[in-house]
């Protein structure tokens, strides 16, 4: 695997099963994977006036870790690092597995 962004073929079925489940079958599902540098509520008329060269003050600090998502569900933390001249992430912190499972059941 690359440093960052190829992801390595799944192994074989029998060796996928993971905690009593087989996770075969999901394998091939896709995944919007996205990460969040920050967020902010602005007022649609400072909306209306951006232009090119404005800046927009994000709520995150520069140091603080970014929010990687799969399908709008936070599942760990990271920062940006370039790969080949491309935007990738780091992965440093992976969300625990409750956690993750708690992000899907709200949004039902």
């Amino acid at each position: 695997m690359s440093e960052m962004g190829e992801v390595l073929p799944a192994a074989a079925a029998d060796e996928m099963a993971l905690g009593g489940r087989n996770y075969a079958l999901l394998a091939d599902i896709p995944v919007r994977l996205s990460v969040e540098v920050g967020s902010t509520a602005i007022k649609l008329s400072d909306l209306m006036d951006l232009s090119e060269g404005g800046i927009v003050e994000l709520d995150r600090q520069s140091h603080e870790l970014l929010d990687i998502m799969a399908n709008g569900t936070l599942i760990a933390k990271g920062e940006v690092v370039t790969v080949n001249g491309r935007f990738g992430i780091r992965v440093l912190e992976v969300v625990a597995a409750d956690a993750r499972l708690a992000g899907l059941e709200r949004r039902k």
